[in-house]
């Protein structure tokens, strides 16, 4: 126990000596975000921090992923600590891209910046030495899962199989060997609090487009078939079927259009949109998957139109470790308080950290260290002390817990966790979401 003690004391030090630094990268990426299978500027600060950090450096991981090992050379368990690189698509965001509306509305410039804190204090050779195992720092690209056209197309082209970057590297091989993962997100719950447990919705993807019949919008639209109208039909009838939606089941479908025709007196001809369907268990996930498909074909039997659905496997279901939670919390705590470390409710937001938990024990804590509406134009990080060198204090003095002592603690807690399946059966059944089908009256 002492020992441990000494090893987060050296650790914490060691954090405090550089927390300017690791502040002004996480507001650096702030200032210059990119999308899923973008980070390309974001990837290479990573890889080039890791490389001077003395770590083994992979890069080009699904397109712009990167891995730092750090190597202990005594066996022990592997643990994956996780930060995310991309950035969402929101458009007046005070730090948006002005050419592309890139910005982090979610915090995920905090989350490198809290893993980059638990690799500087654990590169530390007085706390190196102390631990045994492994430690991979995954910088995993694509966790908002968006612009499904242009990831549609990186399928299509071979670069990318699923559109989640973790996904990819689960896929890649990347968690063969990985016995723990954990993850710090940025949450707007109670502020100057890290939020433990809880759990997240999972969901399907799905593009689809209507096919219609260009005419003269004024002169002779008798002639067309209106794509757009078959568009509205089919958005109608979605939310005739939200009243057998389940509350338990915590469903939600939300379509947006992304091209509503080519030109203003032309009868639309080509409409297309995206839609999640997200729900807290897969079963629900596939009855209303169903639901949403018979709606978008009403859309397009009621007005003579084609429509072409297509769907990709989204996120599974997060389910946290409360094992692992519970070593986290004593952490947490001593950095914080007992009675700011709260319990986290059930979300019906979805992450890759999803499919994370169904392979390893995991946990994805928040430091709840922000303003506004997630995914707003006005959600920003206040307290970057609490979401990048706390939340990573925290993360840091976990994995010693976990690797300390010869890795007792990590050994029990992997080899206690029921994995809900193997890597070959999850790829199995996320391949078993996707479809590609085209109807017509």
């Amino acid at each position: 126990m002492a020992e441990r003690a000494n090893l987060k004391s050296s650790f914490s030090s060691t954090v405090n000596q550089r927390s300017d630094e690791l502040e002004r990268i996480a507001r650096d990426i702030l200032d210059h975000p990119e999308s899923g299978y973008r980070e390309v500027r974001t990837s290479k600060l990573v890889a080039d921090w890791f490389r001077d950090a003395g770590l083994e450096v992979q890069t080009g991981i699904a397109k712009t992923g990167v891995i730092g090992m750090l190597d202990t050379g005594k066996p022990g368990p592997h643990i994956s600590v996780m930060g995310e690189l991309d950035s969402l698509i929101v458009p007046g965001h005070a730090h948006a891209d002005t050419d592309t509306g890139a910005a982090h509305a979610c915090g995920h410039h905090a989350q490198i910046g809290s893993m980059l804190t638990v690799a500087a204090g654990l590169t530390e050779p007085s706390v190196k030495d102390g631990l045994v195992g492994k430690i991979s720092f995954m910088a995993t690209p694509a966790e908002e899962y968006i612009e499904l056209e242009y990831r549609e197309s990186l399928l299509e082209k071979g670069e990318i199989e699923f559109f989640g970057g973790k996904q990819e590297f689960i896929k890649l091989g990347f968690f063969n060997d990985v016995d723990i993962a954990m993850l710090t997100h940025t949450g707007g719950e109670t502020a100057g609090t890290l939020g433990i447990g809880g759990s997240n919705n999972g969901m399907i993807g799905k593009t689809v487009q209507y096919i219609g019949k260009a005419a003269h919008a004024g002169g002779s639209p008798h002639l067309g078939v209106n794509a757009l109208n078959a568009a509205h039909l089919g958005l109608a009838a979605i939310h005739a079927q939200r009243e057998t939606f389940r509350d338990a089941d915590t469903v939600r479908v939300h379509p947006i259009i992304t091209k509503g025709g080519a030109a203003v007196n032309s009868v639309p001809a080509d409409v297309r949109i995206e839609t999640y369907v997200r729900a807290s268990n897969v079963p629900a996930i596939l009855n209303t998957s169903e639901k949403v498909d018979r709606a978008f074909r009403a859309g397009a039997l009621a007005t003579g139109a084609q429509v072409r659905i297509t769907t990709n496997p989204g996120y599974l279901p997060a389910k946290y470790d409360e094992k692992l939670t519970d070593i986290y919390r004593h952490n947490a705590a001593s950095l914080i308080g007992d009675d700011n470390v709260i319990r986290l409710n059930h979300s019906s937001g979805c992450t890759d950290m999803g499919d994370v938990s169904q392979i390893v024990p995991t946990i994805q804590p928040t430091a709840n260290a922000t303003s506004g509406n997630g995914h707003g134009i006005d959600y920003m990080v206040d307290n970057y002390d609490l979401a990048v060198i706390k939340a990573g204090k925290a993360m840091g003095m976990t994995v010693i817990d976990l690797l300390a002592d010869n890795g007792e603690k990590g050994r029990k807690i992997s080899g206690s966790f029921k994995t809900p399946m193997s890597i070959s059966e999850y790829l199995s059944r996320m391949r078993g979401f996707r479809s590609d089908a085209t109807y017509s009256e």
